[in-house]
């Protein structure tokens, strides 16, 4: 393993378009523009309008993996009910170049994170064994988001070259977005993708930007602003997760 080490210098910012505790409690549509989103960041994740698909944002492109796998560029005009992104500038970054199964990979991936309090946003490129993805078919506004879990359709990618993009959110904002891991995959040929289950990494780069600074937005749709949403959600993240 090779790696470079080194703090932020300057202010990088993740930005939510809205907190994931109203994904959990059933809130599909709070038609935000993915050109609002794109103000803030050229990378990134989240979804699309009633969970139509998973949605990877790399270098200012927005890729949709349906249910069906299909992936397709989107434009800019679609809506989400959340979404993660920054402008990407990393600067911690690592190879391996040995197989590794999904522990150890996690293991030595959060090893490269200095704190378990700030958000990183990770970019991995390479090529894996294989990659473990699902993504869900579109939802009705206020389906149970556990029952989603029940309809995920699971990908398994074999010997597959491609881009795994995400962050991770300390746990204590589990009420605002994702908390720990939380990465979307894409295939290099941009045909194959989803939400990451499991991977097993071949000979990987891996870029790493700590993020000081978070930046929420909260709908003003009836549904968010009339929805009680206090309360713990962990546990409907973490089996849907």
């Amino acid at each position: 393993m090779t790696s470079r080490h080194g703090l932020s210098k300057t202010n990088s910012t993740v930005y939510l378009s809205s907190p994931v505790n109203a994904l959990v409690h059933g809130l599909y549509e709070e038609n935000v523009h993915f050109s609002d989103v794109k103000k803030h960041g050229d990378f990134g994740l989240g979804t699309f309008d009633d969970l139509d698909g998973e949605m990877v944002m790399l270098d200012g492109h927005i890729y949709q993996i349906g249910s069906d796998g299909h992936v397709s560029e989107v434009h800019e005009d679609n809506h989400t009910p959340f979404a993660t992104v920054t402008f990407f500038n990393p600067t911690i970054q690592a190879e391996f170049h040995c197989e590794l199964n999904h522990t150890e990979f996690v293991d030595r991936l959060m090893q490269l994170l200095p704190s378990s309090n700030l958000f990183y946003a990770i970019r991995i490129e390479g090529a894996f064994s294989h990659v473990q993805a699902r993504s869900v078919p579109k939802q009705a506004n206020y389906h149970p988001f556990i029952d989603v879990a029940h309809q995920q359709t699971l990908f398994d990618f074999r010997h597959v070259n491609g881009t795994l993009a995400g962050f991770y959110t300390p746990t204590f904002m589990s009420s605002l977005s994702v908390p720990g891991l939380h990465l979307h995959f894409l295939s290099e040929d941009h045909q194959h993708g989803g939400h990451v289950l499991q991977c097993q990494p071949k000979k990987i780069k891996i870029s790493v930007q700590p993020i000081h600074k978070l930046e929420l937005s909260l709908p003003k749709t009836v549904d968010y602003l009339t929805t009680d949403l206090s309360g713990s959600v962990d546990e409907d993240l973490r089996q849907v997760e």
